[in-house]
């Protein structure tokens, strides 16, 4: 379990981020897509309908409406979280393709049953992903699959997901894929295969002009 959670807790961290969600308008370039990923769209409303998944499954796990709020608190960069995800999920599967690696849907039912008996049964098991990682119960198997690519990926190159060599794995993808985000999301950084937020010299200058006025 130790291991597994170390794998869960080191990917999902990859995903969090501290500055708030900018408003600008889509990309240019992209327009109406959160994200470019190998050549295909990440539409934001394919992000907005995964963030819903996991606010309706928060709803769903509390008892009112303070409770609720709380959670949502919590959660405050889950849209940037989520996309960082949708992103990484196709990273470490090209990376686990280009190694040679295949998860089948065996694998992740054994690896969520020996979960389920850990944590008491699938209820708990998708309450503490929903609470823990932000993942909405009807993704809870897409998500060990990514786990279970990233261990295998780790495997396959002798080390593991905390060693530099997993890393440089996902950069390379990172570059096959040439990753895009839409600006108000922010980066994607290559070398680290993370989302980073947008830098924004134009607050500064507003702010400039504001007290010069």
């Amino acid at each position: 379990m130790h291991r597994r959670r170390r794998t869960a807790l080191l990917l999902t961290a990859a995903i969090a981020a501290a500055a708030p969600l900018l408003t600008a308008c889509g990309s240019d370039a992209h327009p109406g897509a959160a994200a470019v990923v190998g050549g295909r769209r990440i539409t934001v409303s394919q992000l907005e309908n995964r963030v819903n998944e996991v606010r309706e499954a928060q709803r769903a796990a509390v008892a009112n409406e303070a409770q609720y709020k709380q959670a949502v608190a919590q959660t405050g960069s889950l849209t940037r979280d989520t996309l960082h995800g949708m992103v990484l999920d196709q990273v470490v599967r090209r990376a686990a393709q280009d190694a040679g690696v295949s998860v089948t849907p065996k694998d992740v039912q054994q690896m969520r049953a020996g979960l389920e008996q850990q944590v008491g049964g699938s209820k708990a098991l998708e309450t503490a992903w929903l609470q823990q990682y932000g993942v909405a119960p009807e993704r809870l198997d897409d998500n060990l699959r990514l786990q279970l690519e990233a261990q295998k990926l780790a495997q396959s190159l002798g080390t593991d997901t905390s060693k530099p060599a997993f890393w440089d794995a996902l950069s390379k993808a990172s570059k096959e894929l040439h990753v895009d985000l839409n600006p108000r999301y922010g980066t994607w950084d290559v070398q680290k295969s993370s989302r980073v937020d947008a830098k924004t010299p134009w607050v500064r200058e507003v702010t400039a002009t504001q007290q010069s006025a």
